[in-house]
């Protein structure tokens, strides 16, 4: 995407060359050159203007991002090393005891006998307790996901071999399985593009859900990685792997394979900054796929094809909404996967570049995306770890992961971190109504989850280049520390008033924009909300299914001090285990809220659709928080849908006064602004509402 600034004018456009050959990109500020080594040149353009229709114009044509479940906006706790199901029960206790929320347990390949796919180990593993431990933590409401690499272990005596080698499911070489190594030892790789190994496959989600109810999977090492280069043969009279060293140490019998144009092609791709054959550690570049169609083509789809094969098949066991996490991805992955960015370094820079690489991935059609929290490897430090959890905490998509070979990491391991992860995920989870709505709004429209701060505010031309902030919406903006050893931050504050979501009655504004040095302690993340926005939220809790069930609250935000204003908001709601996000299906409602303030009256309403799952499920607004509001004066005269509340009722009504960053000064002197906030409401989320009432003058 280019955005850019001509006399005032911003204009945003984007170009997809839709090519899966590999590529080299250069960026020169006004041009973008391809040196591409295949394949057929696809050009779009995208026209824009704004960075919004952008993303919805691109994601026309790919396809809209897949619509997530509830449960995992929450969330998510993993780590390749919990050697057996005491320990995964553990970490579940222990997050409990800390008090800090936690919706999804997580394998990496422990879980499996000798890392082979869709197997259980018997010893750490059992059937029969892991299933027991998942009756318990489903009645619950939190949901369970494992691992699973696209490798097959070559194996005679393993029913997920035998039944791929008789439905002939493999990518070839010269005629036969191309032969590779990774966990397993040696395996072969399904070709995703042949329809009888969708099929395949599919069954075999389908045998192992049977198996183990798992509530998603995590597809990964889908490049594919491979821990050996070029033509491989099985040795003999020797194990391979050992099992004394790594086991991402080649151990198969390779030669390199560069007689032929396709495994080594005249013009080298940056291939991570190695200057090596195509087809270095991964598939062989003059591997045959379905229908002759060569790895060197279609090695980028290998992910991208493995995403749609394994969202087909969980489509198909329970009509539920599937969940799937993708290490590869390519255009239009968003459609069927999440992302997390791979193993990322437990580095304060990889700290910072999540934000960006989040932010791209947005834009890229994959809203629900997210970094390791704390870092893969190697061990954090206690700080950063504070640091991590406190952005981590408002990704699209929220997991702790760590390597087998690190420290343990989980939140509640250092007391510091587990009142960071308090604070950070306890607002993540009162704020669960407003991420699902941008879930809807991703689904529909391609709107990225997190944004740029340029996608509110293209005409501020200060916040193009920044990628140490983001919006979450809109409206919602997070400005973490992302540097050792400090203890505030400085923020970038686009032209109007935004409010501290932590402490409301802490206002900044200005109207041409500034830079502020926010106090940001261990425990402190800062997050602020936007004028004219209805923000919905809930109460939170230590699961999303027990958060969803706690009353509503809605917080109204009018342009500091102003005496006229309005604000809008929205809210989806739906039964979540549906495949399909929409509305008309009977099991989904859509609400419109608006604000106006006038001549000293302020009005609350809602216009909803669909109001029938809302109505039978009894959600219930409890508390509106309006900021902003000019002058000192107390707020009275409560009407509801008309009628006078009278002193007898149960709704409080609170007016507090607000503080300025800096002091505000309009044309006659400092500006002051209150909050008002009316508590003890009833508010049927499913009926329409309108509450307003009058702003007296102190005097």
């Amino acid at each position: 995407m280019d955005l850019r600034n001509n006399g005032g004018e911003p204009s945003a456009h984007a170009v997809l060359l839709l090519n899966s050959n590999g590529m080299d990109v250069f960026y020169r500020g006004n041009s973008l050159t391809y040196k591409v080594i295949g394949g057929v040149f696809d050009f779009y353009f995208f026209a824009g203007p704004t960075p919004l229709s952008v993303v919805d114009q691109y994601t026309s044509l790919i396809g809209r991002p897949a619509p997530m479940p509830y449960w995992s906006l929450g969330f998510h706790q993993c780590r390749w090393g919990y050697h057996n199901l005491s320990v995964v029960e553990d970490v579940v206790e222990n997050y409990k005891k800390a008090r800090i929320p936690l919706d999804v347990i997580w394998n990496d390949d422990d879980h499996m006998d000798g890392h082979k796919d869709f197997t259980l180990n018997p010893t750490n593993y059992p059937r029969p307790k892991l299933l027991a431990f998942l009756d318990k933590i489903h009645s619950m409401g939190m949901k369970y996901i494992v691992i699973i690499d696209p490798g097959i272990g070559v194996n005679s005596s393993y029913g997920v071999y035998q039944r791929g080698m008789a439905n002939d499911v493999f990518i070839k070489y010269e005629g036969e399985p191309y032969l590779a190594q990774v966990w397993p030892g040696a395996v072969h790789f399904p070709d995703f593009l042949n329809p009888k190994t969708v099929s395949w496959w599919g069954d075999e989600v389908r045998r192992f859900h049977e198996l183990v109810p798992v509530d998603g999977l995590w597809i990964d090492m889908n490049e594919a990685s491979n821990f050996c280069s070029g033509k491989c043969t099985i040795p003999k009279g020797k194990q391979c792997p050992s099992g004394t060293g790594p086991g991402w140490i080649c151990c198969l019998d390779c030669k390199n394979i560069t007689n032929t144009r396709w495994d080594d092609p005249p013009y080298k791709i940056n291939a991570s900054g190695l200057q090596v054959p195509i087809g270095f550690k991964t598939i062989a570049t003059s591997a045959v796929h379905y229908n002759g169609v060569l790895e060197y083509d279609a090695h980028s789809l290998y992910g991208f094809s493995q995403s749609i094969a394994t969202h087909k098949a969980l489509q198909g066991l329970e009509g539920k909404r599937p969940f799937i996490l993708s290490r590869s991805t390519f255009v239009g992955s968003g459609k069927y996967a999440a992302h997390w960015t791979g193993d990322n370094k437990g580095t304060w820079e990889d700290l910072k570049y999540s934000i960006s690489t989040m932010l791209n991935f947005g834009i890229f059609g994959v809203p629900m995306v997210g970094s390791d929290i704390c870092g893969f490897y190697p061990a954090p430090t206690e700080e950063l770890c504070n640091r991590w959890i406190e952005v981590g905490a408002f990704y699209p998509f929220s997991r702790d992961h760590a390597n087998y070979y690190s420290p343990r990491q989980e939140l509640y391991q250092w007391e510091s971190v587990a009142e960071s992860a308090r604070n950070a995920l306890g607002m993540r989870y009162k704020l669960l109504p407003y991420l699902y709505t941008l879930n809807y709004e991703a689904h529909i429209s391609g709107a990225p989850i997190a944004r740029p701060l340029f996608f509110s505010f293209p005409s501020y031309t200060e916040c193009y280049g920044l990628s140490t902030q983001f919006l979450l919406g809109s409206s919602l903006m997070v400005s973490p520390v992302l540097e050792q050893g400090k203890s505030n931050v400085k923020a970038l504050f686009p032209p109007g008033s935004w409010y501290s979501l932590f402490d409301m009655t802490q206002t900044i504004a200005s109207k041409g924009g500034r830079y502020v040095t926010l106090d940001a302690p261990l425990h402190v993340v800062n997050v602020h909300l936007y004028q004219n926005t209805i923000l919905p939220m809930q109460q939170g809790g230590m699961i999303s299914k027990e958060a969803r069930m706690t009353p509503f609250s809605l917080i109204v935000t009018f342009p500091a001090g102003a005496t006229e204003g309005e604000a809008k908001g929205k809210l989806f709601l739906d039964d979540d285990e549906l495949p399909d996000m929409k509305l008309g299906n009977g099991r989904s409602t859509y609400i419109d809220f608006y604000g106006t303030m006038t001549k000293g009256t302020v009005k609350v309403w809602s216009e909803v659709q669909e109001s029938k799952f809302a109505l039978d499920k009894g959600w219930h607004i409890e508390k509106i928080t309006v900021l902003g509001l000019n002058g000192s004066g107390e707020a009275s005269s409560v009407e509801i849908d008309g009628n006078p509340v009278m002193g007898a009722s149960n709704i409080e009504m609170n007016t507090t006064e607000q503080k300025f960053h800096e002091e505000l000064e309009d044309g006659d002197g400092k500006t002051e602004t209150v909050m008002v906030e009316i508590k003890g409401l009833s508010l049927s989320v499913g009926k329409n509402f309108a509450i307003s009432w009058k702003m007296g003058i102190k005097g």
